[in-house]
């Protein structure tokens, strides 16, 4: 699942995977947009390589690993694409997907349970929690962070069974760079910071806001105070919320009642033309 050129007129849909995954993460997601007629693609985050295990293996490689990398990484993905694909990114894959279509890139985009960007200034105690391992630790603010199987249960899948919870943890859990929950974590404190968003930006295309009613990670009520602070934007901003999901529940056994209900948001925005890659929407 690489980025590349499009066939026979499909319209690329990229997958953005979120900390402390790989994208096999979207290994539901792929298939079903797939058969949807998307050309579907879910590439890594730049010094990621292979598998899940390879990547327990090499993950000092991501040490010091920064927002602006990635950005500009997935930035350079797209721009390899025929046309400008539908985004989606998960977690901090749907900040990433906030901060592409802020640069005027995608032709849709869909943020779920986004990390928060520069503005959003409550955080709940279950995030900062899920955040602890990295951000409770300033040694690894610019190292690499491992999750324990309590830590992921916690952060990820707080709504499986322990039988499943380990199954996801063993299938899906990678070491993460600290870097970038240090970046967003402090972001407030900074003038510029890497995840700072233009809210009114009246250009980018269509953004949909998912949130997850039992995520400890990003709460909805996270997700729901950064679709306000979209309001004053006169580009199309919409929120959906899914009750009883934790935060990644894309491996859910009810996963697919959410990609449908992100299928039928895309359903009525991709009616209008499509823009030119590297130009806003």
């Amino acid at each position: 699942m690489q980025a590349g050129d499009t066939t026979n007129g499909q319209i690329p849909l990229m997958l953005i995977h979120g900390a402390w995954l790989s994208a096999r993460s979207w290994e539901n997601y792929a298939d079903y947009f797939g058969r949807r007629g998307f050309a579907v693609s879910a590439p890594e985050w730049p010094r990621k390589h292979g598998d899940v295990e390879e990547m327990r293996e090499s993950s000092e490689e991501s040490a010091g690993l920064g927002v602006r990398e990635i950005v500009e990484h997935y930035e350079g993905l797209i721009g390899e694409l025929d046309g400008p694909p539908v985004l989606i990114g998960h977690s901090y894959g749907g900040l990433f997907v906030e901060l592409l279509l802020d640069r005027g890139l995608g032709r849709a985009g869909v943020a779920m349970s986004p990390a928060p960007a520069k503005g959003i200034l409550a955080l709940p105690l279950s995030t900062l929690k899920a955040g602890a391992p990295a951000l409770g630790h300033p040694s690894k603010w610019h190292g690499v962070v491992t999750l324990t199987l309590q830590e992921f249960t916690y952060a990820f899948v707080n709504t499986f069974s322990a039988e499943d919870a380990a199954a996801a943890y063993e299938r899906y859990a990678v070491p993460e760079t600290g870097q970038i929950l240090y970046e967003a974590g402090f972001a407030n404190f900074h003038l510029h910071p890497p995840t700072e968003v233009h809210f009114k930006n009246a250009e980018r295309a269509p953004l949909l806001l998912l949130g997850a009613s039992e995520d400890h990670t990003v709460p909805a009520s996270l997700t729901k105070a950064a679709y306000r602070r979209y309001e004053h934007s006169q580009a199309r901003t919409d929120y959906l919320e899914f009750e009883g999901r934790p935060h990644l529940h894309m491996v859910a056994s009810d996963w697919q009642e959410v990609a449908e209900g992100i299928d039928s948001w895309l359903d009525g925005v991709l009616d209008a033309p499509a823009p030119a890659i590297g130009q806003a929407s």
